[in-house]
Formats: C-alpha cells, sequence, structure tokens
C-alpha cells in the first residue's frame, strides 16, 4: 500500500443522538495526521487517521467507495458518510484544508469511486508548488511526525448549526 497524500486535522464523527460533531476516538479535540492509502492489486482506496500522541491511536479507518459524498461544508470542514456514520475533518486552516481535497492522490481516489472501471494507476505522491512568502505546505510535509505547536485558535469545531450531508 501506498501513502498517496496527508494532512493534519481533527477528525470528528456526527452524533447523531445529540445532534453535534465529537471527536472521534473520545476525549478532547487533537490533531490526527490523516493519510489516503491506496491499494494497487485491488484498486481499492483508505482514509485512516492517527492522533498524534505518543499511542498513535487509530480514529479514522474509512475505505473509500462507490457513493461516497464527500463535501467540502465550510473552507476549514470537510466531511462525507460512509454506511452510517458521517465523518467530518476540520483543518487549521482553509489552505491546509483545499490542498488536502485537491491533491492529486485524493482526487484520484475520489473520481476512482465515481468510476470503478477505471483502470488507470494512482499517481504518485508530490509536492503541491506553493509560492509564497511564507514556508511552503506540501503534502510531503504533513507527515506523521511531531505535531506542531497550534495556537487553539487555528483548531475550531465546525459551526454548531452546520448538519451532516443527506
Amino acid at each position: 500500500m501506498a501513502v498517496l497524500c496527508s494532512a493534519r486535522a481533527v477528525v470528528l464523527l456526527y452524533d447523531d443522538t445529540h445532534k453535534q460533531w465529537v471527536a472521534a476516538g473520545g476525549g478532547p479535540q487533537t490533531l490526527s495526521c490523516i493519510q489516503l492509502y491506496h491499494h494497487p492489486g485491488a484498486n481499492a482506496f483508505r482514509l485512516v487517521g492517527r492522533k498524534m500522541q505518543p499511542d498513535q491511536q487509530v480514529v479514522l479507518n474509512c475505505p473509500l467507495g462507490r457513493g461516497l459524498r464527500y463535501s467540502q461544508a465550510t473552507p476549514q470542514f470537510h466531511q462525507w458518510r460512509e454506511a452510517r456514520r458521517v465523518w467530518g475533518l476540520s483543518f487549521g486552516a482553509p489552505r491546509e484544508a483545499t490542498l488536502f481535497a485537491t491533491a492529486r492522490g485524493l482526487h484520484f481516489a475520489l473520481m476512482a469511486c465515481v468510476t470503478p472501471c477505471c483502470r488507470r494507476k494512482a499517481p504518485p505522491p508530490h509536492p503541491s508548488p506553493a509560492p509564497s512568502s511564507s514556508p511552503p505546505i506540501t503534502t510531503q510535509s504533513w507527515g506523521c511526525g511531531p505535531a506542531p505547536t497550534l495556537p487553539s485558535s487555528r483548531i475550531r469545531a465546525p459551526p454548531a448549526n452546520l448538519a451532516p450531508p443527506l
């Protein structure tokens, strides 16, 4: 299996009983390393998220299959439905969310879910060009290494009135 792209985000699940988003895996909302894996033999894709803490608890292990509905609810919050669960990713900044959603790996996986007859091979991971005065954020720099110190203002829960996808 190959990692096509990765990002850092808070992984959330929608609690339909209480009509609110809760941290996946329980406890406080903490950053996780989200990675998109590709199994070339089966042409299968899976999102895996591990908390960026010493125990690296797996909080997301979701196959990407036909009929997956992935939506960018806000610039920093993306969500999708898988079976009976609604997952959410809360990114620290809109730019991080955009880079993850438009990375060649995630885009390819979502297209493969729509057209499963596709026999193309997944593209190799690559850094996203980001010429600017700030340090570039690339998919390669978002590995599962130690979590950066982020101000709490950068990690936000989704808006309270944000409903899950239909």
